[in-house]
This record gives structure tokens, C-alpha cells and sequence, in this order.
């Protein structure tokens, strides 16, 4: 598997979305990232905590806010949890082996 393919997918995806900021990228980014450290399963279950550690993010308030946005916007299919125990799940759209 072409590891930089759905990050290269995702950046021509958004080249003309003006609703898609520095943060979404970097949080993108860091869901693949932690994506192909657990063996670029499709989907992976997150808690916030371990994203924003890599993004950079100050916030797991604007970890959430972005996330939603970026399923809104129809880039990864978001699947709060809502329990402590089990972090939310997250598709990735732009991937060969996405399976909704």
C-alpha cells in the first residue's frame, strides 16, 4: 500500500475547499498517522487524547469541533462513542480499502 496515498488524496480533495483550515490538516494528518501505526485499519477507534498529542492541538474542544466539521464536509465518516472506555470510530474516505 502507497502509505502517502490518502494524505495526497485528501490535500487534492481540499485544494479548492476554503472551509478547511491548518487545524483540520494537522488533525487529519494525525488520524493517518495514527492510522498506520495500528496497520492502516479502516476504521480506527480514537480517543481524543492520543490525537491531539499528535496534532499539536491545545484543545479537545477543537479536536471535536474539527473532526465534526471534517465529516460534515464529507472527508472521514465520525462515530462518537460517548464511553470512556471505547474511543470513537473513524472511517477514512479517501483510501482504497475504505469500507462503509
Amino acid at each position: 500500500m502507497d502509505t502517502l496515498k490518502p494524505l495526497s488524496d485528501f490535500f487534492t480533495a481540499i485544494k479548492n475547499d476554503y472551509r478547511i483550515s491548518p487545524m483540520h490538516i494537522a488533525i487529519y494528518a494525525a488520524l493517518l498517522q495514527f492510522r498506520s501505526v495500528k496497520g492502516f485499519i479502516n476504521p480506527i477507534f480514537v480517543f481524543s487524547s492520543e490525537i491531539i498529542v499528535i496534532a499539536k492541538v491545545s484543545s479537545a474542544n477543537t479536536y471535536h469541533k474539527c473532526v465534526q466539521e471534517l465529516h460534515q464536509y464529507g472527508y472521514l465518516k465520525y462515530k462518537p462513542s460517548f464511553k470512556k472506555t471505547r474511543g470513537s470510530e473513524i472511517y477514512f474516505l479517501f483510501s482504497a480499502d475504505a469500507d462503509l
